[in-house]
C-alpha cells in the first residue's frame, strides 16, 4: 500500500470515486444480473432492448428478422443450423426484391444498356441468387468428394478466376441481350461471396469441420448482410460459441451493450453533423475539392477543418456498423470480438490497422498476408514480413474496394474504372508501407514509447497518417489523383503546378 493510500484510507463501506460507474457499466459481472438473463423474463428483457437498439440502424423488418433469428438461434439449438440458414438466406433473398437494393441497382446499368426494360432487377437478382444458392452447395460437395482439387486447395484463387470468367463473358464485346444481362447478374451476386466462400472451403478440409448446410448458412449472416465476413467462416465462430447458459447470458448482455453504444455514436455522429454540416456549413470533402477544381478554393483552415471532420465522422461510421453487426452476432450467441476497437488510442500504424476495421483486417489475413508469408522470402524473415503486410493492406485492400464497386465496369469500361480507382491505389500503396514498415520494426522489438510525451507523439503520428491520406481515400471517383494531390498540397500553402 502507498504512503498516500495508508494515511487517508477510504471510509469503510464507501465504494470509491467512479467505482459506481465502473459497475453499471460492467453489469455482466454481476451474479444477480447474469441469472435473470438466464430467466425467460430476462432474455425477453434482453431481446426486446436489442430490438429497439437496432430501430435507429436498420428497417424496421430488417431489425425484426435479424433479432428474431438470434432468439430463435439461442432458444432452439436442436435447430439452430437451419435457422441461421433461413434467415441468412432469407434476409438476402427479401432484401433482393426491394427496390433500394445494391444488387438490384447494379443489375439495372446493363438492363438500361441493353434494352431490356420490361425485365425486373429485383426478380433478376433472387434468380440469380438462388442459382449461386445451389451452385455454392454443390461446390461444397464436390469438395468433400475431392480434397485433393484445386478448388480445396486453392480456393480463393478460384473464385477469382471465376469472377474474373464472368466479367469476360459480361463484356458488351462478348455477348449482348438477355445473355448478357442474366451473366451480369451472377456477377452480381458473385462477387461478395468472394470473400466468404473461401473460408466455408477451407474450414470443410479440417478435422472439425461444420457440415455444408451451416457452411452455406454463414455465408453473408443475417446480422451482417454486407461484403464483409464480420464474424469469419464457421472455424472462428465455433471457437467463440457460448454454449453454457451462464456464458451465452453474459454474452447476450455484453450484445445489448454494444448495440446501446452504437446508438450513443450515432446521436454523437448525428450531433456534430448538425453542427459542423448544418450550424457551421462546413461541406464534405468531395466539395471541397469540388471548389478547388472550379479556382475557388477554400481557406486554408477550412480545409483542413473538412479533412480532419471527415476523417473522423468515417470512423465514427465504421464504429457504429461494426457495434451493430457484432452485437447481433453476440445474440446469436457468438462471443466474438468487437469490430472496432478505440483506434484513437493506436500508437502505431500496425495497431491501428488492427483496430480500427478488425475483421477487415482479419479477411485480409486469412487470404493475403498468411498464403504470401508460407511462400516467399523464407530465408529473410524482414522482408518477407513486409511482403506479406503488403499484399494485405496494399494489394488485398484495393482489390477489396475496386469489386465492391464492380458496376463501374459497366457503366464506364474496364480502364475507365480503373483509371478512376488510381486515388484508392495510392493510398493503398502509401498506407501497405507505411503498415508493413510498422510491422517490421514491431517483429524486430521496437515499441513506443509509454511516457506522457512519447504517445501524444504516437498519436499525432498515426493520425497525422490517417488524415492525409484521407484525401485519397473517400469513397468517392469524382476527382482524378493529380486533383487530389493538388488539394492536398494546397493545405500547406504549397504552389501545385500541376495542370487540372
Amino acid at each position: 500500500m502507498s504512503t498516500v493510500a495508508a494515511a487517508h484510507p477510504a471510509p469503510v463501506g464507501r465504494p470509491a470515486q467512479g467505482d459506481s460507474l465502473r459497475r453499471w457499466l460492467g453489469v455482466e459481472q454481476s451474479p444477480r444480473v447474469v441469472a435473470f438473463a438466464q430467466t425467460h423474463t430476462g432474455r425477453a428483457c434482453l431481446y426486446a432492448l436489442a430490438f429497439i437498439a437496432t430501430l435507429p440502424l436498420l428497417s424496421v423488418w430488417a431489425a425484426a428478422l435479424s433479432v428474431a433469428a438470434a432468439w430463435a438461434a439461442t432458444q432452439f439449438a436442436d435447430q439452430r443450423v437451419r435457422i441461421l440458414l433461413a434467415a441468412s438466406w432469407g434476409l438476402t433473398l427479401f432484401e433482393a426484391v426491394r427496390d433500394d437494393n445494391d444488387f438490384a441497382e447494379k443489375i439495372g446499368y446493363v438492363i438500361e444498356q441493353e434494352h431490356w426494360t420490361q425485365l425486373s432487377a429485383e426478380t433478376l437478382a433472387v434468380g440469380a441468387l438462388l442459382v449461386l444458392m445451389a451452385g455454392l452447395w454443390l461446390a461444397m460437395q464436390f469438395v468433400i468428394r475431392h480434397p485433393a482439387c484445386l478448388l480445396a486447395r486453392r480456393p480463393f484463387v478460384c473464385m477469382l478466376g471465376a469472377e474474373a470468367a464472368l466479367l469476360v463473358l459480361s463484356a458488351p464485346q462478348v455477348d449482348h441481350g438477355l445473355l448478357r444481362v442474366l451473366v451480369w447478374s451472377l456477377l452480381v451476386v458473385f462477387t461478395p461471396f468472394v470473400w466468404f466462400f473461401p473460408l466455408a472451403i477451407a474450414d470443410l478440409r479440417g478435422r472439425a469441420a461444420d457440415p455444408p448446410a451451416m457452411q452455406l448458412a454463414v455465408q453473408r449472416p443475417f446480422w451482417s448482410h454486407y461484403y464483409l465476413p464480420f464474424g469469419k467462416g464457421t472455424a472462428y465462430l465455433r471457437k467463440h460459441y457460448s454454449a453454457l447458459p451462464r456464458e451465452q447470458a453474459i454474452t447476450q448482455i455484453k450484445g445489448v451493450k454494444l448495440l446501446l453504444w452504437a446508438n450513443v455514436l450515432l446521436l454523437i455522429s448525428q450531433a456534430l453533423t448538425w453542427f459542423f454540416s448544418d450550424y457551421l456549413t462546413l461541406p464534405r470533402l468531395i466539395h471541397a475539392i469540388d471548389a478547388f477544381v472550379a479556382g475557388q478554393p477554400l481557406p486554408i483552415a477550412t480545409g483542413w477543418a473538412v479533412l480532419i471532420y471527415g476523417s473522423f465522422r468515417y470512423a465514427l461510421q465504421i464504429a457504429i456498423w461494426a457495434h451493430l453487426f457484432i452485437g447481433l452476432a453476440r445474440m446469436t450467441g457468438y462471443r466474438l470480438p468487437r469490430g472496432s476497437w478505440r483506434p484513437l488510442e493506436s500508437r502505431t500504424l500496425m495497431e491501428y490497422f488492427n483496430r480500427f476495421h478488425f475483421y477487415f483486417k482479419e479477411i485480409l489475413v486469412d487470404l493475403f498476408f498468411i498464403p504470401t508469408f508460407f511462400k516467399v522470402f523464407k530465408q529473410h524473415p524482414r522482408l518477407r514480413m513486409f511482403t506479406a503486410t503488403f499484399m494485405a493492406a496494399g494489394v488485398g485492400n484495393a482489390l477489396w474496394h475496386f469489386m465492391a464497386d464492380i458496376q463501374l465496369i459497366a457503366v464506364d469500361g474496364l480502364w475507365s474504372a480503373v483509371s478512376s480507382f488510381s486515388s484508392y491505389l495510392f493510398y493503398s500503396f502509401v498506407l501497405a508501407v507505411g503498415v508493413g514498415l510498422s510491422q517490421v520494426r514491431a517483429s524486430m522489438g521496437y515499441r513506443p514509447s509509454s511516457t506522457l510525451a512519447g504517445r501524444i507523439y504516437a498519436f499525432l503520428f498515426v493520425w497525422s497518417f490517417v488524415v492525409l491520406l484521407r484525401v485519397f481515400s473517400d469513397g468517392t471517383r469524382d476527382h482524378s489523383f493529380e486533383q487530389r494531390l493538388q488539394f492536398l498540397l494546397s493545405l500547406f500553402g504549397l504552389p501545385t503546378g500541376i495542370p487540372l
